[in-house]
């Protein structure tokens, strides 16, 4: 039986992003279009339509930071509301590579002007958590309570007041009345010291002019027209163009670590009641990895 996302828009172009700064060094942007691996998402964990776009626009901003850091380095997004939804957690690497999920992919919530909402989906309470790998002993940690719950807001909330960043985020999934990803896309534009009003008036006027980013993409246009009608007539040249995907780190190794964080006598327990092994299944991508007798043995005399 198909899964409520098999199906993708075969219009769409592949998903990568694209960055470039302008002449002057003061502003720089990114666009991209996340659309297979929203997809790729939601068919692995089979959403509804509300926790579809709730984390795909979750994986769409995880990109656009990802694409902020270096080689090897990583960063993850948790949003903890009270809403129905609860929790989601992304994750995305410099090298363009995306995962995700969230905690109750079938939840629902009353349409809002004809609209699914996702703000009410989240909660408007909670907590945004924002996690960097730069490669270091400790990673870099910032919390922030949820602006809008509307996900990209929150995101350039956390911008602007935990690493002090004036940023315009944008980002938007789309679905049918099947339930398939039409497009997913999105977009963030930063400003550095010094501010330079005048352009910052000029960004932000072409952000609207721009719209629904999702509209846009679907019109035919790429990450590429994106920045131009952002940046307009402030000169600017491309920095990078990188492919993005779907794709879980997780592994046997991996899943040993997670038993092993387990009690002994738990390990003893599981050992004793499933004597044909443990099935461990990866969060992020529901892989599920098979522990059997001798395994877990070896994992419990390693304890």
């Amino acid at each position: 039986m198909k899964s409520f996302y098999d199906a993708i828009k075969p219009e769409i172009m592949a998903d990568h992003l694209q960055r470039v700064i302008s002449k002057d060094g003061r502003f720089f942007g990114l666009a991209c279009v996340t659309t297979d691996l929203v997809a790729e998402a939601c068919r692995r964990h089979d959403t509804g339509p509300l926790a579809a776009i709730a984390l795909g626009r979750a994986l769409t901003a995880n990109a656009l930071l990802a694409a902020l850091l270096k080689d090897d380095q990583r960063v993850m997004l948790k949003f903890e509301g009270n809403g129905p939804l609860s929790k989601i957690i992304t994750e995305g690497l410099y090298t363009g590579e995306l995962r995700g999920y969230v905690a109750h992919p079938h939840a629902e919530v009353p349409l809002k002007n004809g609209r699914i909402d996702v703000a009410a989906g989240l909660g408007k309470a909670g907590l945004l958590t924002v996690t960097k790998d730069i490669g270091v002993s400790r990673n870099y940690e910032g919390t922030i309570q949820l602006y809008t719950s509307e996900i990209g807001e929150d995101v350039a909330y956390y911008l602007s007041e935990s690493e002090q960043t004036p940023s315009a985020i944008g980002v938007g999934v789309q679905v049918n009345s099947k339930g398939t990803i039409l497009c997913a896309a999105g977009f963030l534009v930063q400003s550095l010291p010094p501010a330079d009003e005048d352009l910052i008036n000029s960004l932000e006027n072409n952000i609207l002019s721009l719209g629904s980013v999702t509209d846009f993409i679907l019109n035919g246009n790429t990450p590429h027209d994106v920045l131009d009608v952002l940046f307009g007539s402030i000169p600017h040249r491309t920095l990078f163009e990188q492919a993005l995907q779907y794709k879980c780190s997780c592994n046997q190794d991996k899943m040993k670590k997670a038993l092993l964080t387990l009690q002994k006598e738990d390990l003893i327990k599981l050992k004793e009641e499933r004597p044909a092994g443990v099935e461990v299944r990866c969060e992020f991508c529901g892989n599920i990895y098979l522990f059997d007798t001798a395994m877990l043995q070896k994992i419990i005399d390693d304890q």
